[in-house]
């Protein structure tokens, strides 16, 4: 049936909203705007989707997406978008290392775990369809949020960057045309105390203003042995301002502005090797404990601050037609002490300082007939990532490794997505992405006498201890890469409880430069190993084939979704580190290692399930199998290329992992309040889990070293069990929580440093203990 004109500016408006569902697939594509529809008696709620710009039945649309609810993240008292790695098939989300705001995101197989300048994102995360460039500040509380949706397989078709393992989508609510007011607030365990207040007002009938304020705050896990100072920690400030207008029914314009500030303190690794002569500390008995020193960069205590404003306008053309503009601006800085060496002498670390900005445009055009169906765009970005840093690093008297990047990055696309419906139950997908991604590196090596830093990095009179080890201006480190990728689909509704969708798409990921590059570890300016690392690395490629089955059968109370899928992943990018020596064969330093794999093959099957057994008890889970292997990976061993392929695995990619939650509600009256009693329980595993790649010999020197300590950062396959009781009035407006996360108080490695060339340094960071929280909500 054909939507009126007012139906389809209405769910283009509406603030959708998936009701008390747990993790369920939805379509693949972007803006996947959700709206539930009045629950059935016999089964559940029909959820209505407009992710590839239409409204569509959830269940009726080709592709693989996880949406989370608000108010679904809400009752679950879900902290940040990490906990969804335990629902979402295929996904790994964490804190990358020393930061609690810092995110590393692997989809499929695909991501991107090192934070320097210049190595993009595999995953790509979004703020109300703004493009975050940058993974510093990208791991935000959940305060404010309509719904998070995961897009897994490439994206570039319909929005946007083009991200070759998938997308993360952070989408805020739509401001009320009423007064409205909201509290909530968290007690727990390690003096956790969260605030959050948020509010709106309409102007007058054609202008509303909303604000949301929020505070963040929990004592470490561990602590510094050595100084009393708390380890894991957080302190976190957060806040979102927004104007909302709707001049003329067809038309909607928000200006926002959004800002975070974390405050806390270092998050220091815990050190899995015996500390050097002559103190040989043994590991420390507290796996959430440190004996770091390193506290400030240039006198600065550890921050990260991130910040954006961005502009919407969408107007309706006609009834089939509408257009809509994105633009933003935002920017983050970073004072980040990082002590690798996690001990209480200056052996081996980084006062690092990140800067990053980043502009971006974005117009697309929205059709919506009776048989064809498409959207349409271009898309701009301009951004700039700043880096200095360096490596105290105590030999030789000490020596200070300074490292300078000076990235500069443009990205230029032109994007198609059409559907055309054969009949009212066939219909086929054809899109194509046109991108030009641009690089320009300014990177600058220096290694200095002493370990007081670098000229920059708070010493002016250090003494340089030789010429610079690299010294490339940006006329120097200049590439530009294109490519057109395209994306083939159908839909099938073979019968009214089942449609069967099939998609080809491809993705891209533009080459880079190491901005860790050392010319002078490979033999001067002029050799050919640096002249290979001049040219930077190859783009990425993938090639994805999926296919896939949703059901919803049993009068509705019981839907199922499976995908099988398997990509061809070229030229992988892959990051590192490695120690430089001298002629005397003693360690002076460390230089990037950035090389392409080749070859890859990712395959894997997904299954979901969501079962209405009572109108009280709700059972729902996930199974995800990953099965990725490198094929090819050229390393030189000094004399010639030898392939790894066979020495190494995919970091961040369990093999297998899986998810079972049941919810069980009653009616419950407190207080002489009507209300609703829900007791939830969740069961996830993942098997086991590599931080790094090379796990066996490989017949490369620099790579075999770093074997046994690969090793020790995996992490063997884990169960976490988390819980739940929440009273919700039935009005809505009041909520009451108890909450447990890890309720077996499970250590399980979620990151780690492996520099054992430097010290004998190997050092992991884990998931959070056990906690427990009570949590209070009110809207008036």
């Amino acid at each position: 049936m054909r939507l009126t004109r007012k139906q389809k500016i209405m769910l283009r408006r509406s603030m959708a909203v998936v009701m008390g569902l747990p993790a369920i697939a939805v379509p693949t594509g972007a803006y996947a705007q959700v709206e539930a529809a009045p629950a059935a008696t016999s089964g559940m709620e029909k959820v209505v989707v407009t992710a590839r710009r239409r409204a569509e039945l959830i269940q009726d649309v080709p592709g693989a997406v996880s949406a989370i609810s608000g108010a679904d993240l809400e009752k679950r008292a879900i902290p940040d978008i990490t906990a969804l790695a335990d629902l979402v098939p295929g996904t790994t989300l964490k804190t990358s290392r020393a930061t609690n705001t810092t995110l590393t995101a692997f989809i499929r197989g695909i991501g991107q775990q090192d934070p320097v300048a210049g190595y993009e994102q595999g995953v790509g995360v979004y703020l109300d369809d703004v493009y975050l460039a940058r993974p510093q500040g990208a791991l935000t509380d959940i305060y404010d949020l309509e719904r998070i949706e995961v897009l897994r397989g490439p994206q570039g078709t319909l929005y946007g960057r083009n991200t070759i393992g998938g997308a993360i989508k952070y989408v805020t609510r739509r401001l009320s045309n009423k007064p409205t007011f909201e509290f909530k607030g968290a007690l727990g365990n390690y003096g956790q105390q969260d605030v959050l207040f948020k509010g709106s007002m309409p102007i007058n009938e054609m202008i509303r203003i909303g604000a949301s304020v929020a505070s963040f705050n929990r004592d470490g896990f561990g602590k510094n042995v050595i100084t009393g100072q708390d380890n894991y920690n957080k302190e976190v400030g957060a806040a979102r301002v927004s104007i909302e207008a709707t001049p003329t029914a067809d038309l909607f314009i928000r200006l926002a502005a959004d800002k975070t500030d974390d405050d806390s303190l270092p998050r220091h690794g815990y050190r899995l090797t015996a500390g050097p002569a002559p103190t040989n500390y043994a590991p420390l008995p507290g796996d959430y404990d440190t004996r770091a020193n390193l506290y400030k960069v240039l006198g600065h205590d550890q921050e990260v601050v991130n910040k954006g404003v961005s502009l919407l306008v969408d107007y309706t053309i006609n009834s089939d037609l509408s257009f809509k503009s994105i633009s933003a601006r935002r920017s983050s800085k970073s004072y980040s002490p990082i002590d690798f060496d996690s001990l209480d002498t200056p052996l081996f670390e980084a006062p690092t300082i990140y800067s990053d900005k980043q502009t971006s445009q974005e117009l697309q055009f929205t059709y919506t007939g009776s048989k064809f169906q498409g959207v349409a765009g271009v898309f701009f970005m301009k951004t700039n990532a700043f880096n200095e840093f360096d490596v105290l690093y105590n030999v030789a008297g000490g020596l200070a490794l300074y490292t300078l990047d000076d990235i500069d990055g443009k990205s230029a696309a032109a994007f198609a997505d059409i559907s055309y419906s054969l009949s009212d139950t066939f219909n086929i997908n054809v899109g194509g992405r046109f991108t030009e991604d641009e690089r320009k590196a300014r990177i600058y090596k220096r290694t200095y006498l002493g370990l007081a830093g670098s000229p920059t990095l708070g010493n002016p009179n250090a003494i340089p201890a030789a010429a610079p080890n690299t010294d490339m201006s940006k006329s120097d480190l200049n590439r530009k890469d294109t490519k057109f990728t395209p994306k083939l689909g159908f839909g099938w509704k073979m019968a009214p409880e089942h449609n069967l969708y099939g998609t080809y798409s491809e993705g891209f990921k533009g080459g880079m430069y190491d901005p860790r590059m050392d010319l002078a570890a490979t033999g001067g300016p002029n050799t050919p190993a640096s002249l290979i690392k001049r040219q930077g690395v190859n783009p990425e490629e993938v090639a994805s084939i999926e296919l896939g089955l949703k059901s919803n059968m049993m009068g509705a109370r019981l839907q199922t979704n499976m995908a099988v899928f398997y990509t061809d992943y070229k030229e992988v990018q892959i990051p590192g580190s490695v120690p430089t020596f001298n002629a005397q064969g003693v360690v002076t330093g460390f230089a990037g290692l950035l090389t392409n794999a080749g070859k890859a093959k990712i395959r894997g099957i997904e299954l979901e399930a969501i079962a209405r057994v009572t109108n009280q008890l709700t059972v729902s889970g996930m199974y995800s199998h990953i099965d990725a292997q490198y094929k090819e990976w050229m390393v030189s061993n000094g004399t010639a290329l030898v392939n790894v392929a066979n020495s190494a695995e995919f970091q961040n990619t369990p093999k297998n992992s899986g998810n079972l939650a049941v919810n069980y509600e009653w009616p419950l009256a407190f207080g002489g309040n009507k209300g609703t009693l829900s007791l939830n329980n969740n069961l996830s595993y993942k098997s086991k889990v590599y931080q790094t790649e090379i796990i066996k010999p490989a017949g490369v020197p620099s790579l075999d070293a770093a074997v046994v300590p690969n090793l020790m950062l995996a992490q063997e396959g884990y169960s976490l069990w988390d819980a739940g009781l929440v009273w919700t009035s039935a009005d809505r407006k009041v909520q009451v929580g108890l909450h447990g996360r890890n309720l077996t108080d499970k250590r399980y490695k979620v990151a780690g440093y492996n520099f054992a060339g430097f010290f004998n340094t190997v050092t992991t960071f884990y998931g959070d203990p056990r906690t427990v929280k009570l949590t209070l909500g009110l809207k008036f």
